[in-house]
């Protein structure tokens, strides 16, 4: 009787508890699309400013100056944590993209499914940062190599390639060796040689472990 009612006086039929959640959870679904296309963008940003600051020398006039007043207060918060390797080279820039990362992968999430796990979201930000770790762990690695081909081929150490490549890689070597060879002096071609085989070790059996964590991450309840 006073559904009838609301009838004619209203001429609609108010909507049920469950058509307005499926509502609600429509528009949060339109929101957290949004969220994502807009992260996604912020993080291309990142991407071209970070490759902007290799060429320091080149004016790139207002563009450029509308993206540094737009990325570089974000870019700011992670270079204040200092997260540098040998004063060379500045990692916070990873970390600060790896961020953005997860949180672009968990508003997708929440875009797609309309929920998402404490287990998800750990998954997701374990994936990031061992994707800033295998990068780290790669240019090390790449470094390493560098030094051992200098050492192969007898090259010019002195020059400033190879000074860069040496100031890099000598702390890492020797603290390396000081855990592989605590009591006995090894020759430098084994050092590079062990060193290069721990962080390939780390990489690869790293990943392997970060992959297993995050399936079961992802299978928990919560």
């Amino acid at each position: 009787m006073m559904l009838d009612n609301f009838k004619h006086h209203s001429g609609t039929i108010p909507p049920s508890p469950v058509a307005y959640l499926n509502h609600i959870r429509k528009e949060m679904r339109l929101i957290f699309t949004f969220l994502s296309s807009l992260t996604s963008i912020y993080l291309l940003l990142i991407f071209i400013r970070i490759l902007l600051t290799w060429f320091n020398g080149l004016n790139f006039g207002k563009p450029g100056e509308i993206l540094c007043v737009i990325t570089d207060p974000y870019l700011g918060w992670f270079r204040r944590l200092g997260l540098q390797v040998g004063g060379f080279l500045d990692l916070s820039p990873i970390v600060a993209m790896a961020v953005l990362s997860v949180l672009n992968s968990v508003f997708m999430r929440l875009a797609n499914f309309g929920s998402v796990s404490a287990g998800i979201i750990f998954a997701l930000l374990l994936g990031s940062l061992w994707s800033a770790a295998a990068f780290i762990l790669g240019f090390i690695a790449v470094i390493l190599a560098l030094r051992l081909f200098a050492f192969l081929t007898n090259r010019n150490i002195f020059s400033p390639f190879w000074r860069v490549i040496d100031a890099i890689s000598n702390p890492i070597i020797y603290k390396t060796s000081k855990i592989l060879f605590p009591a006995r002096n090894v020759n430098l071609k084994t050092e590079i040689i062990a060193t290069l085989a721990v962080f390939g070790g780390i990489w690869l059996f790293g990943g392997i472990i970060i992959r297993i964590a995050s399936l079961i991450l992802t299978r928990l309840p919560i």
